[in-house]
């Protein structure tokens, strides 16, 4: 008996499968390149921004003076902590944070209810300092936002949530940190999730548009969430291999059996 289907056309039944499955994969180079528009120009007041105190901060406050004793009494002892149980003595020292509550207020040594809560650092250095000036001769303020976070999800190459040592961050610096887009990220449409006066605020942003960086949400603040859109290519192949990994794996058996029947 003949054989229906011998090797060269089995070649050619093979092909189209994995052209249909290469063809899932591509992407185009305007979806993928960012700043697509490099000669328009911009103006923005970048180097003004400064994110301000919110309810559920935890700040560093740290006050200082040419007589150290007179600062003694309005800064909080630093504590020690240790993530080894065994050896406590290897202890490291750290700062104890104030916690600012609904109304932003902070409870700070001497002074008692401090409102902080709305400021900008900068702001809230100088307010600290002209009260301070009625207790210590020039005083020396300095206030860090101590749990700074963001968190970035859906097509990055590392998502999480990240703490953040400086307070002024760029969305595409965030981006930078979670490894950048994967090339199934939709560039065109990043979305950030934004807490403001207790609601949820949602902002979409266009990074294949170097205007984005006249966005007033471009730099970022603490908690902030970042959602990367998978894009059509992505979308399609997992469609595609939820709805056809039956057929594919039937055709492949197929395949198989044909093969040995051959030999």
């Amino acid at each position: 008996m003949t054989p229906i289907i011998n090797q060269f056309q089995l070649k050619f039944l093979l092909i189209p499968i994995m052209a249909l499955m290469l063809a899932s994969c591509g992407a185009k180079r305007e979806s993928i390149v960012y700043f697509q528009d490099e000669q328009a120009t911009i103006q923005t007041e970048l180097s003004e921004f400064e994110i301000r105190f919110k309810p559920d901060d935890l700040l560093t406050i740290d006050v200082s003076a040419i007589d150290p004793e007179a600062a003694r009494p309005f800064n909080l002892p630093a504590v020690s902590y240790n993530t080894n149980s065994v050896d406590l003595a290897q202890g490291t020292l750290k700062m104890q944070t104030y916690l600012i509550d609904r109304e932003g207020m902070i409870e700070f040594p001497v002074l008692g209810s401090i409102k902080l809560g709305g400021l900008t650092r900068s702001e809230a250095n100088l307010y600290m300092k002209n009260i301070l000036k009625e207790y210590i001769k020039d005083p020396i303020v300095n206030i860090r936002l101590a749990n700074f976070s963001i968190t970035i999800l859906g097509e990055v190459n590392r998502p999480g949530t990240y703490n953040l040592q400086e307070e002024k961050v760029s969305l595409t610096e965030a981006l930078g940190y979670a490894g950048d887009l994967t090339i199934y990220g939709r560039r065109d449409n990043v979305f950030l999730t934004r807490e403001i006066d207790g609601k949820l605020r949602y902002y979409k942003f266009d990074l294949t548009s170097i205007h984005v960086m006249n966005s007033p949400h471009f730099y970022l603040t603490q908690n902030d969430v970042i959602y990367v859109e998978p894009n059509k290519a992505k979308i399609r192949s997992s469609n595609y291999n939820q709805n056809n990994v039956v057929l594919i794996s039937a055709i492949a058996t197929l395949a198989t059996i044909t093969a040995l029947i051959l030999n």
